[in-house]
């Protein structure tokens, strides 16, 4: 074959060669420990963004799904890189004794209090969550609590305390584990709960739980995402983490938000929340 004629034979054999669509470069330290709510995980969400986020970048998700006070402690520790996770109050804490940086809000929805449908404590058509609580109370009706210092409880916790109570008692329980067993277990034993709104229109086709109060402006529910600082705790993998919240509030990760869920449920189980001001 001439010199000319191989030449040609390489240039066309080139272009009939499909392009191979490039993969992202390992980085230098792929692992990245998120720590996080458990409602992230039992909603599906962290289902969908985890895999494309780690095809993006070449970054591999190690997810510790747990009670978002148990999440803040392993920041607290240097245990985990980023935290995902909603209670305020205890985020300003970690931000205030440097544990955490880089604090950005993520999405939002609410918490919403179910029970059975026959609704022993008559809370249904009541309109604020604190009055609800204080039916509960005095009719004494099964109240199932997570106890896991998770932002659930904390804004339950908080809702007693604005009812002018402390709940003990039998009627009083706690089931020490996430937002999805803890709803299995009310459905089980007939009893009211609080509970985020995504991970109850996730399994409500399997719960024996009906939605009896939702609207009260004390249970709005903002997720942030936060950096553990690597002036504090060396260890941690803070370009993953970094990474992950860009990603996180990218404009094209909030947009995927906004979907989320309507597909199965009718509504989204969030609502993008980056960039935004915050109540």
């Amino acid at each position: 074959m001439g010199y000319s004629l191989l030449l040609l034979f390489l240039v066309l054999t080139a272009c009939a060669t499909p392009a191979t669509p490039a993969s992202p470069s390992l980085p230098a330290n792929p692992e990245v420990i998120l720590a996080t709510t458990t409602s992230t995980q039992d909603s599906g969400l962290l289902d969908v963004l985890v895999p494309d986020f780690e095809a993006k970048t070449g970054y591999r998700i190690k997810v510790i799904a747990v009670g978002t006070g148990a999440a803040l402690a392993m920041g607290q520790r240097g245990d985990a890189d980023v935290l995902f996770v909603h209670a305020p109050a205890a985020e300003m804490e970690l931000l205030a004794s440097g544990d955490a940086v880089d604090r950005r809000p993520v999405m939002h929805n609410d918490f919403i209090i179910v029970g059975p449908e026959n609704d022993p404590a008559g809370i249904r058509g009541t309109v604020k969550a604190a009055d609800a609580f204080r039916k509960i109370a005095q009719a004494q009706d099964l109240f199932l609590s997570r106890g896991d210092d998770s932002g659930t409880h904390q804004t339950e916790l908080a809702l007693w305390k604005e009812a002018g109570l402390t709940p003990a008692g039998a009627w009083y329980q706690e089931s020490g584990q996430g937002m999805g067993a803890t709803l299995k277990i009310a459905s089980e034993k007939g009893a009211y709960t609080l509970t985020d709104r995504a991970t109850y229109l996730t399994m409500r086709a399997s719960l024996d739980l009906v939605l009896l109060l939702e609207g009260d402006e004390t249970l709005y529910n903002i997720y942030h995402v936060m950096v553990v600082n690597p002036e504090k705790h060396p260890g941690v993998n803070y370009e993953g983490a970094t990474a992950f919240a860009d990603y996180l509030t990218s404009p094209e990760v909030q947009r995927v938000i906004r979907e989320y869920g309507k597909d199965r449920f009718g509504q989204p189980l969030f609502f993008p929340a980056a960039g935004k001001p915050e109540p």
